[in-house]
């Protein structure tokens, strides 16, 4: 291969100590990591360094935590290493256009999606979300807008039928580090294409609240199916239940569309039994929903659900009208997918 590149590392995740690890794997040199400042964790909430640190000091790599890299200390420090490369994987912090200019080669970074689909915070939950059939990774050059650099190269990955944010996660896990060092052997041996990205093609994965985790029964069952799966682990699909007159937030692990039609309300419940719980939603489809987990309690099947709690899904009743949280509301509003297009922070 060509010249071992010096590398700056920064990131801070386990989805980024698994590009790291990489680096330190390769012919190339990791000469500093810059990651995010310890944070409180656990019951005792005692400081707890991200999991790029402690990969780094496992092998003696130099840490950087500034709280920022506006300010000219901070700049001049990242100067001083003189490195090639910077590669950034989920840091946390923006980089502005002076740290992103510092190193001789620039600054690269892994990006969840093919882009410029899904530019933004959460882009492989928005795929699942937008019933995408493919995603990936894209590593670009990084410039000061939002995952707008240019793509240096793109490696694909299939979403499933069945597919969660959490399955999808391990493979974006397993696919960015291998895209990611193949790119920066380009890079290294010069042998790399540059390719600017159609802004009029661009969407933005913006972040996943639990507002909209909240099922709309006005969308279809294809619809909230998707957002089960697009938010599973987090923030986690929820329908609010009436307990003797007490609402009840109930999550929504599984559920699959019904192969049946109903012309009931969006949001009634068609039957409750061993099958699991179908609900009627618009386009006169039918929800089936296979494991819930009520409060203070573990995700449990359909059947064990119906068992333990009688009542909490009476055929005929509507889910999901009253009081949620505390605060009176109708579902029927268009807060499950919130279709707007304001650029969120991405994984920087």
């Amino acid at each position: 291969m060509s010249t071992p590149l010096k590398i700056i590392f920064a990131g801070t995740p386990e989805f980024a100590a698994s590009h790291l690890q990489v680096l330190i794997d390769s012919e190339h040199q990791v000469i500093a990591v810059y990651t995010k400042q310890d944070s409180p964790a656990g019951r005792g909430k005692k400081l707890q360094a991200s999991a790029v640190k402690q990969l780094a000091l496992e092998h003696d790599i130099a840490v950087y935590q500034p709280k920022s890299l506006k300010k000219q200390p901070a700049q001049q420090e990242l100067a001083e290493l003189g490195a090639d490369l910077m590669v950034v994987v989920a840091y946390g912090l923006i980089l502005p256009q002076v740290a992103l200019d510092t190193p001789r080669l620039g600054c690269i970074n892994v990006h969840g999606s093919i882009l410029p689909r899904w530019r933004g915070a959460a882009p492989f939950q928005r795929a699942i979300w937008a019933g995408d059939s493919e995603t990936g990774v894209t590593i670009m050059q990084m410039n000061i807008g939002l995952d707008t650099g240019d793509i240096l190269s793109v490696e694909k990955c299939p979403i499933e039928a069945d597919e969660t944010s959490s399955s999808l996660y391990y493979k974006i896990a397993q696919t960015g580090p291998l895209a990611l060092i193949k790119a920066v052997d380009n890079i290294a041996a010069g042998n790399i294409n540059p390719q600017k990205q159609d802004d009029e093609q661009a969407t933005y994965a913006k972040k996943l609240s639990k507002e909209e985790a909240l099922m709309d029964w006005q969308l279809s069952a294809t619809e909230l199916e998707r957002c089960v799966r697009a938010f599973n682990p987090w923030p986690v699909s929820y329908i609010v239940v009436n307990d003797n007159g007490k609402p009840r937030n109930v999550k929504i692990w599984q559920a699959h569309v019904a192969d049946e039609t109903t012309d009931a309300q969006p949001g009634t419940v068609i039957a409750a039994n061993k099958r699991g719980i179908r609900i009627a939603t618009a386009d006169n489809q039918v929800l089936t929903l296979t494991s819930l987990q009520p409060p203070g309690k573990k995700p449990m099947a359909a059947v064990d659900f119906i068992n333990a709690r009688v009542g909490w899904f009476s055929e005929g009743a509507v889910v999901g009208i009253g009081v949620v949280a505390g605060v009176g509301c109708d579902i029927g509003s268009d807060t499950a997918l919130d279709r707007t297009s304001d650029a969120q922070k991405g994984l920087k």
